[in-house]
C-alpha cells in the first residue's frame, strides 16, 4: 500500500508499552465521551488488550503523541487464524491522524496475511454510530458494515429471586481444575462457531490470557452439563464494575442442538440474581443483532433494553 496520510507536524511515534495504559486509557475515554457522553472502556479493559497473547506491541501497535508527550491516537493490528482474519483499532481526535493510523494498520494486516500465506485477508473494524468520521475513513476505503452490535442493560431495583436449573441440568460453577477449564473452553467454541468475527483461540493462549487479564476470574465463568455434557455457558467479568457498577456478562452461549430449552434464559437470570445480590445496580452485556440464535429476542423478553449500537465493519482484500 503507498502511503498517502502524513501526521501533522509536531507529532511523534513509538509502540505501546505497559507502561503507557494510563495514557492510552486518558486518550481512549476522552475520545468515547466526546462521542458517547462517557468512557466506555475502563483501565483494566486497555490493559488486557496491550499485553494481550497474540499481540506483539512492537509491530502491531503505534502510539501518537504530541509535542508534550500526551497521546493524541492509538492503533493496532489484532491477527487471528495465522493472520487470516485481522481487527484494527483506531483512535484519534483529529481525523489525518486517524487516516495515518489506518494506512500503517493495513500495511500490517497485510504484511500478517503474506506471512500466514494466505492469497486474501478479513479485516473488521468496529465503529460506534456516533462516530461519524471513523465510519467515513471505513466507507471511502470500501469497508461495509457486517452487523450490529448492541449494549443491552437491565436495572435492579432490589433482590432478585434466583432461578432454579432446567430439568436434568446441571450447574458448574467456578472453572478451577484443567479439566473443567478445557471442557469449558471446547464449549464456548462449540456455541460460537461460525459467528462475525470469532475465531478459535489455541487452548493454551485462551488460558494465558486468562490468567493475566484484570477483569476475568474464573470464579465467575459458568458450564452447564447434560449428561456429563457441556452445553451452555456464561462468562462474566468486572468489566462495568469500576465504570457503573454493574455485573457484565461477557459471553453467553448454548450450543445448537440444545437450545430453545430456556437454557439461556436460566443462565440470565442466574446472573441478574447474583449481581443484585453482590448489591450491583445492573447487568450489561453486548449482542451481534445478526446472531443466529435470535439472542436480541431472548434479552429484551428478560426486560433488558439497548444502550449503546455500533457496527463492525468489514473488507476482505487480496494480500498483494
Amino acid at each position: 500500500m503507498n502511503s498517502t496520510a502524513s501526521l501533522p507536524y509536531g507529532l511523534t511515534v513509538r509502540r505501546p508499552a505497559p507502561t503507557d495504559v494510563e495514557a492510552i486509557f486518558g486518550l481512549v475515554s476522552a475520545h468515547h465521551t466526546a462521542l458517547l457522553g462517557f468512557p466506555d472502556c475502563t483501565l483494566g479493559d486497555i490493559a488486557d488488550r496491550v499485553v494481550e497473547p497474540g499481540f506483539d506491541r512492537m509491530t502491531d501497535g503505534w502510539l501518537v503523541l504530541a509535542a508534550d508527550g500526551v497521546p493524541v491516537g492509538y492503533g493496532s493490528a489484532f491477527g487471528k487464524a495465522a493472520g487470516e482474519l485481522i481487527e484494527l483499532e483506531v483512535t484519534a481526535q483529529d481525523p489525518s491522524v486517524a487516516a495515518w493510523l489506518y494506512e500503517q494498520s493495513m500495511t500490517r494486516a497485510r504484511e500478517m496475511g503474506r506471512r500466514g500465506g494466505h492469497a486474501e485477508i478479513t479485516i473488521d473494524i468496529f465503529a460506534y454510530r456516533a462516530d461519524e468520521p471513523l465510519r467515513r475513513l471505513l466507507s471511502d476505503h470500501d469497508f461495509v458494515s457486517g452487523t450490529t452490535y448492541r449494549r443491552m442493560r437491565i436495572d435492579h431495583t432490589g433482590p432478585v429471586a434466583a432461578p432454579a436449573p432446567p430439568p436434568g441440568v446441571v450447574v458448574r460453577r467456578g472453572m478451577y481444575s484443567d479439566a473443567a477449564r478445557q471442557a469449558a473452553h471446547d464449549t464456548i467454541v462449540d456455541c460460537f462457531r461460525g459467528q462475525f468475527g470469532f475465531v478459535p483461540r489455541p487452548h493454551e493462549e485462551w488460558l494465558e490470557f486468562r490468567e493475566h487479564s484484570a477483569v476475568f476470574d474464573w470464579s465467575q465463568l459458568c458450564l452447564l452439563e447434560i449428561d456429563g455434557q457441556g452445553v451452555a455457558f456464561r462468562d462474566c467479568c468486572d468489566l462495568s464494575l469500576e465504570t457503573e457498577n454493574c455485573g457484565h456478562i461477557a459471553g453467553l452461549g448454548v450450543v445448537e442442538q440444545y437450545r430453545g430449552r430456556g437454557l439461556a434464559k436460566f443462565l440470565l437470570h442466574d446472573a441478574f440474581a447474583i449481581d443484585a445480590a453482590a448489591g450491583r445496580v445492573g447487568t450489561i452485556l453486548l449482542v451481534d443483532t445478526n446472531n443466529p440464535s435470535r439472542a436480541m429476542d431472548l434479552y429484551a423478553s428478560v426486560g433488558m433494553k439497548p444502550t449503546l449500537t455500533f457496527d463492525g465493519w468489514r473488507r476482505v482484500l487480496p494480500v498483494d
